[in-house]
């Protein structure tokens, strides 16, 4: 590896460590809000002939089928370490599209269908209960949640303010990240410039090493001697 690599290597460590520090201080870009099924009851069934197959979905995700909801009028309770668990995961503060139905065999029916959101988990402990008449009744588990519904009179400027500091603290971050890679790339230059003057001066004095020795196979002496 050269020494010009070695030095890029070097200046570039604080970045990567800055980096890291970032994404360490900002979980909530990389992680994501788990979303379990806590118990669920159905009240009626759209299957005449056969034990009913619901499954939980939302837009553009798979499905997850309920392998034990059969029967109605009966509370199922889960623990949330079931095989077909989690029901899905919140990457941002977006709602999703989703819903309980019940497969058929042309097509599946609807047991209901609503905006799910982070910010539906405003009980203790995460939870949330979505209640549809005369369809089902279920609790749902997301501890990661974070309810934002705050007073009314507070709400736009508490958002304002948190976003606010959120953007400081992201331009300050960056502003140190870039000031500790330009000094650390400028350290390295100029210590790369050291080496090579160290490394030319030392292949100057060689030269006039080596022409000494070539006089003196020659027989050569200085000049004062010869007159």
């Amino acid at each position: 590896m050269s020494l010009r690599c070695r030095l890029n290597s070097r200046a570039f460590h604080p970045f990567l460590l800055f980096s890291v520090l970032f994404l360490s201080w900002f979980p909530g870009s990389v992680l994501s809000a788990v979303v379990t099924l806590d118990s669920i009851e159905i009240f009626k069934t759209h299957e005449w002939l056969a034990k009913p197959t619901v499954y939980f979905q939302c837009k553009g995700e798979n499905k997850t089928v309920l392998p034990d909801v059969k029967e109605k009028h009966v509370s199922y309770t889960f623990k949330g370490e079931e095989s077909w668990q989690p029901l899905t995961d919140f990457p941002n503060e977006k709602c999703k599209r989703c819903g309980f139905y019940e497969k058929d065999i042309f097509k599946s029916d609807e047991f209901d269908e609503w905006e799910f959101c982070p910010s539906d988990f405003s009980e203790p402990g995460g939870r949330y209960t979505h209640l549809k008449d005369k369809e089902f009744n279920a609790t749902f588990l997301c501890p990661e949640c974070v309810h934002h519904e705050l007073d009314s009179n507070n709400t736009s400027d508490s958002h304002k303010g948190a976003k606010g500091m959120h953007w400081a603290l992201v331009l300050t971050i960056s502003i140190s990240v870039s000031a500790v890679f330009v000094v650390g790339s400028v350290v390295a230059y100029k210590y790369w410039q050291k080496r090579k003057r160290e490394q030319e001066h030392t292949q100057f004095l060689k030269l006039f090493e080596e022409v000494d020795d070539i006089e003196d196979e020659l027989g050569l002496g200085p000049l004062d001697g010869i007159v």
